[in-house]
């Protein structure tokens, strides 16, 4: 009989064996680990790259068969698992597709990861502006004419990196279109798909960028199937990039030691998406629309459905997405991200059957609005969070040339006109507000402004505290 999920089966085996332990990882099988009990109990799974498990790297038994599956799953001619997140197989596909001075298109509301394996590269980036999606509040999808105005301005460009769908669950109508217009002059679409891991499990939910064309695609399994944090498939389907350098790459950045934990979830969750029926679609969105209905008959509440259904944002008018996640989280009730506008809400993939406890979490939502209304807003209010952006956007200096010219701290309030020296990105969500090389524009300083006074988190290169940032002396 064929295996269904070779890789756990093959570990569930091992495990049933009781083996004893004279290798690597210390816990010894959780023997001696100190870790509180239900988590001591996975340490046993825990292993390392033993007879009967395979070797990650070079894979010749459950990892490779498993990993075929993945491909026939998703529809590819390769695929990988990866555990360093989609932040590796990002990298792994900018470095297998450009070298050191090669121009690379990239849509600008990317994720740090991007902007980091084009750094690291030493690739040349020309940004493309999203419009903004006044449904959601939030940067959307790269046009089709922008994207043709720069392969007419940039014939040289040797791919193009698109975020599909964005983190707010918005995705391009066009990207097929988009798509052929690469390949007709053999410039290869990677798309960063790491919050459409599910896309593919029903026609019901928006049409994988692999399914449209795009060459490699990396997904975050973890986000929306049932996987552990950091667990993400990579699949690749292309004339235009090879496999092999992409697994060059892949064993260059990834763990040496990898985590049979985050692999096994990874074979669990293709095996789930695998045995998805449209039957467990229509109950996955029946739950999810009653939900969404009994939401809305909270006074005030506004409930806001994305092209993913599985991404909600929502808002309560007079206060700010900061001020309803902390009186949510006062319900023990955690968002998966907060803005100026909104939070959003990442929802399950139910199958036919499966329980969630939409009910508690409405009556949680209500209770804390209930809280939140004893309360005043700070009354910041925002007209529009649309900013104007060209089109194209030529950075005044490369990462290079930034990395070789001296640097300041300097009030962020005089940083205009200024080329910016380091990476400064509220998150979540992880999209740079300031990219190295680019000039600060009153917009940025402007949008700077607005998430500093909600009390929003910022990673990168920064005195914030302070009201200081880096720039180019």
């Amino acid at each position: 009989m064929k295996s269904e999920r070779p890789l756990v089966e093959a570990l569930q085996r091992f495990v049933e064996k009781e083996p004893q332990s004279l290798h690597v990882p210390g816990h010894k099988n959780g023997r001696i680990s100190t870790l509180p009990k239900p988590l001591k109990k996975a340490l046993i799974y825990d292993v390392t790259e033993l007879t009967g498990l395979d070797d990650f790297h070079y894979p010749e038994e459950a990892i490779e068969e498993a990993q075929k599956l993945l491909a026939k799953t998703y529809g590819a001619d390769y695929s990988f698992f990866l555990v360093n997140g989609s932040t590796v197989g990002n990298l792994a596909m900018i470095y297998a597709t450009c070298k050191r001075g090669d121009t690379i298109f990239v849509q600008r509301n990317a994720h740090k990861s991007v902007f980091h394996a084009i750094a690291l590269v030493g690739a040349k980036p020309i940004y493309l502006a999203p419009e903004w999606d006044e449904h959601t509040k939030s940067a959307g999808a790269v046009p089709l004419e922008t994207v043709k105005e720069a392969l007419k301005q940039h014939p040289e460009g040797k791919a193009l990196v698109l975020t599909y769908p964005t983190y707010y669950g918005v995705v391009a109508k066009d990207l097929k279109e988009q798509i052929s217009l690469c390949h007709a002059q053999n410039i290869p679409v990677l798309v960063d798909e790491a919050h459409g891991a599910h896309f593919t499990a029903s026609e019901r939910f928006p049409t994988s960028a692999l399914d449209l064309g795009a060459d490699v695609v990396v997904q975050s399994a973890h986000k929306t199937l049932p996987a552990m944090t950091m667990a993400s498939f990579m699949h690749v389907k292309s004339t235009l990039v090879s496999n092999s350098q992409i697994n060059h790459y892949l064993r260059m950045l990834q763990s040496s030691s990898p985590s049979y934990l985050l692999l096994a979830s990874l074979d669990d969750a293709r095996h789930y998406i695998s045995k998805y029926m449209e039957s467990d679609a229509v109950y996955c969105l029946e739950k999810r629309n009653q939900w969404i209905e009994a939401l809305r008959s909270i006074p005030s509440l506004e409930v806001i459905e994305a092209d993913d259904p599985l991404k909600v944002c929502i808002r309560f008018p007079g206060y700010t997405g900061m001020e309803l996640k902390a009186a949510l989280e006062e319900s023990e009730l955690y968002v998966e991200l907060a803005d100026i506008e909104q939070v959003l809400a990442v929802l399950p993939l139910l199958k036919h059957g499966e329980v969630y406890p939409y009910a508690d979490i409405r009556i949680r939502v209500k209770n804390a609005v209930a809280q939140l209304k004893k309360k005043e807003g700070n009354g910041f209010t925002v007209a529009s969070r649309q900013y104007e952006m060209a089109p194209i956007i030529t950075p005044n200096m490369s990462f290079d040339e930034v990395d070789m010219i001296e640097k300041e701290w300097i009030p962020y309030m005089r940083a205009i006109g200024r080329i910016a020296a380091g990476m400064l990105i509220p998150y979540p969500p992880g999209i740079p507000l300031f990219v190295p090389g680019e000039k600060i524009t009153v917009g940025k300083l402007s949008q700077l402004e607005e998430l500093l006074a909600i009390g929003a988190t910022f990673q990168g290169t920064h005195r914030l505290e302070e009201r200081f940032i880096q720039v180019l002396k």
